[in-house]
């Protein structure tokens, strides 16, 4: 057990020298705010993990996702009866499942969660507790109030967090665009946990809080990896204050809060769907070819998974994943950098549900690793966005966009080694 500490503690600075060796100026670190967001990550871990009083906590929120999801399950059996039923479940009228699938078990419930999300936004909860997290990253880790604020609002939401800080992006120095561009890929949406709750509820009940945790933890060490990746070489505007987000003002009711935020559950449905469609039918062309050149020229069956399989496996066994299970997490990890994060967590779902992966310190790990949208997808998801709000800014954008995705890479990967340091 402490042998499996250590791995980890050794993980956490292997992965940010990893960071730092594509540093865009190596020589001007901020060493108080990487071991600041270090303890911040340590806290939070801690707090989840080993207090008796958050672990309650934990359990309760785990409890409360998993009954709210439940609430989404009403809408989907009335408009798609049985084809909503998942497997191993049963029907209000004792219908048994057809077998697992997605569109009508799982996509649902995202518009369920985004109404939910939207609701909670009008009625200013969660804009208060974002606020919480943002004096909390502007005091402690010294950074602009723009970028704290950004980065805490992708605790609970995606790449709408851009919205947030509209009126300070035109201004923001190239450190604080990759921070918010890190932040967008390293953390989830709270209106995509359904998703994720919905794979693996059952093989593992307590993902819910878990994935709740990961958002938290995964918000400063997207803020520790941008900073290593492009430290700050000028004076950001807001640095030090704390900023007021600028308000959404598209509802103007609760209930049109309700409709806005079901609309945007559509909306990203169907951009996963659509995503699914083209990534997974051009990654089996791409395989096709690979295939034909590895048997040709090499006499092997090559594919993408496979070299990205051998690139994350050592980083997989520093994360801590014992090395029986370390190929299986490497593959995900992998799939997840070109296939986005949902089959990544569908795959996991099934190794568990096979008994490929039966050790819960693994399958910990992997749960956090996987929980961010550090995927090609989102990287021109969030450029696009920010750019659309920003277009002067756009070359700027661009130009960090790959190094943004390799710092929420490793954010992804550091917020997995937290875990298996206090789980």
């Amino acid at each position: 057990m402490i042998v499996d500490r250590l791995i980890n503690l050794l993980g956490l600075f292997v992965l940010m020298f990893l960071a730092w060796m594509i540093s865009s100026d190596r020589k001007n670190i901020n060493v108080r705010l990487i071991f600041t967001g270090l303890l911040l990550q340590c806290v939070f871990a801690s707090i989840v993990f080993q207090l008796s009083a958050g672990v309650a906590i934990f359990s309760w929120l785990n409890d409360a996702a998993l009954k709210v999801i439940s609430f989404a399950k009403e809408g989907m059996y009335f408009v798609f009866g049985p084809l909503s039923v998942s497997p191993g479940e049963t029907g209000p009228r004792g219908e048994t499942s057809p077998g697992f699938i997605l569109a009508f078990q799982v996509f649902p419930s995202i518009i369920f969660f985004s109404s939910l999300v939207s609701l909670l936004y009008y009625l200013n909860i969660i804009p208060a507790i974002i606020k919480v997290f943002a004096r909390i990253f502007t005091f402690l880790m010294k950074i602009s109030g723009a970028e704290a604020l950004c980065a805490s609002s992708n605790i609970f939401v995606g790449i709408e967090s851009a919205l947030t800080i509209r009126p300070y992006i035109q201004a923001m120095t190239r450190s604080e665009l990759c921070t918010v561009l890190t932040a967008g890929m390293g953390t989830i949406a709270s209106t995509v946990l359904a998703l994720y709750v919905g794979f693996l509820h059952r093989e593992f009940p307590s993902i819910a809080g878990h994935l709740i945790s990961a958002s938290v933890i995964s918000a400063p060490a997207a803020i520790i990896m941008s900073k290593l990746v492009v430290p700050e070489t000028e004076i950001p505007k807001t640095l030090g204050i704390s900023v007021q987000g600028e308000k959404d003002h598209r509802s103007s009711t609760w209930i049109e809060s309700i409709i806005t935020g079901a609309n945007d559950g559509v909306k990203l449905c169907v951009g996963i769907i659509t995503l699914l469609l083209a990534f997974l039918g051009l990654l089996s062309m791409f395989n096709w070819f690979l295939g034909f050149v590895g048997a040709k020229v090499f006499g092997i069956d090559l594919s993408l998974q496979l070299i990205l399989k051998y690139l994350y496996y050592p980083i997989t066994l520093i994360m801590g994943v014992p090395i029986q299970d370390a190929e299986h997490i490497a593959i995900l990890l992998g799939e997840r950098t070109i296939v986005t994060e949902v089959v990544s967590y569908q795959h996991l779902h099934q190794l568990i549900k096979d008994g490929v992966i039966t050790n819960m310190r693994s399958i910990t790990i992997a749960s956090y690793a996987l929980c961010g949208f550090a995927h090609i997808a989102s990287l021109a998801i969030f450029v696009g966005g920010f750019s659309a709000l920003a277009p002067t800014r756009a070359k700027d954008l661009a130009r960090l966009g790959f190094r943004a995705l390799y710092a929420a890479t490793l954010a992804c990967l550091m917020t997995g080694c937290v875990a298996g340091l206090f789980g």
